[in-house]
């Protein structure tokens, strides 16, 4: 179901922390992983979808975005690039008409940022450690 809401926007990134912008209803929000999407943003649990570092991340992790109404995904490989994408991941993205950015973490948060000053439809996974 597509929505009118704002991408939440990062305003912090280290290792293991991920801060999002503060929001009226609970505050600053802080993650290890986060899913990001218009109108929110909330724990990326791997347990969900029995995600790993390989074989990575999965078409089922980006259900969620798509649901959100994204035109535009940005997905992590972690600081150190050793979260790897399925193929099948992209192909989802491709077959929704979505376009996919994958990108270590540093540089997947600054294109976010970017995508969501630009009032795209924007959402991300972002893994902050490995």
């Amino acid at each position: 179901m597509p929505t009118t809401d704002s991408s939440p926007r990062i305003t912090h990134v280290s290792w293991g922390r991920l801060g999002i912008e503060p929001s009226s209803q609970d505050g600053t929000q802080s993650f290890k992983d986060a899913k990001l999407y218009p109108g929110g943003a909330r724990t990326w649990d791997w347990n969900e979808t029995g995600t790993s570092h390989t074989p990575g991340i999965q078409p089922a992790d980006v259900e969620e975005l798509l649901e959100h109404g994204a035109s535009v995904v940005v997905l992590s490989r972690g600081m150190n690039k050793r979260l790897q994408v399925m193929p099948e991941t992209l192909d989802r993205l491709d077959a929704a008409g979505v376009e996919a950015h994958v990108l270590p973490t540093e540089q997947a948060v600054e294109q976010y940022n970017e995508l969501q000053a630009a009032d795209e439809a924007v959402a991300g996974l972002f893994h902050s450690t490995c």
